[in-house]
């Protein structure tokens, strides 16, 4: 752990993109600002980043800079604070029977089956469909060194997986996938709360879930777990 080392943030270039469609809200123009992918990032750096509201896609950081639009606002869940709802317990039964794993490498075509069927099927009116072997490469298959894979399997059938960074305070959920054909399974809202079991584990503080948009139907999921901070005006507030 390196939370005692405190990054020299003012050496870090930011870029911005030209402005784009927002993937979110139709009527919206988006800009992102992205850490210099030449900047030697360690743990701590990433770490530090994250909790200023940074994120990672493959191998870039990145935090929305929108001129007209503050709608995402990036959200983290107080692992030891948090307290599992009615229909979240009964998620976590419903699912006793799956094993999980950590893995710190994967079988690439195992888990590209899985993730092409699950973005073809659940994702097939956003910018990642049609899934193929080299755009799942550069989003998830090419882990940093603090990436893990937690694999969910069914009797040995691989059935989800979370891809998730562990920083110095917190696991960040960079994406999961899973087979569509068992969505009364929850298995999206299961990945989460197995992540907030194994921040508990390993005596880190929060589970960070990216950003969340109000009015954006997709990102519903991410407040239902409570007690829940969002980072607005430069600080984490608890909701």
């Amino acid at each position: 752990m390196s939370r005692d080392i405190a990054p020299d943030m003012q050496k870090i270039q930011l870029y911005l993109t030209e402005a784009h469609p927002c993937s979110y809200l139709s009527d919206k123009q988006a800009t992102t600002a992205f850490v210099d992918p030449k900047y030697p990032l360690n743990t701590a750096t990433y770490s530090h980043l994250s909790t200023m509201g940074f994120r990672r896609s493959g191998q870039y950081i990145y935090a929305p800079r929108c001129t007209d639009c503050k709608s995402c606002i990036p959200v983290r869940i107080p692992a030891n604070g948090f307290q599992p709802s009615r229909s979240q317990k009964r998620c976590l039964k419903r699912n006793s029977d799956i094993s999980v794993k950590l893995q710190p490498n994967i079988d690439l075509e195992e888990h590209y089956a899985l993730y092409q069927k699950y973005i073809d099927t659940r994702h097939s009116d956003g910018d990642m469909y049609p899934a193929t072997m080299t755009q799942y490469r550069d989003f998830i298959g090419k882990p940093w060194e603090c990436t893990r894979f937690i694999e969910f399997r069914l009797a040995d059938k691989l059935v989800a997986c979370a891809v998730s960074d562990w920083l110095d305070d917190g696991l960040s959920a960079i994406y999961t996938y899973y087979d569509p054909d068992l969505s009364e399974r929850s298995l999206g809202t299961f990945a989460i709360l197995r992540q907030i079991e194994l921040a508990r584990q390993q005596d880190l503080d929060y589970v960070y879930l990216g950003y969340w948009i109000r009015d954006s139907a997709k990102m519903t999921y991410k407040s239902k777990f409570r007690p829940g901070e969002l980072y607005i005006e430069n600080r984490w507030l608890r909701i």
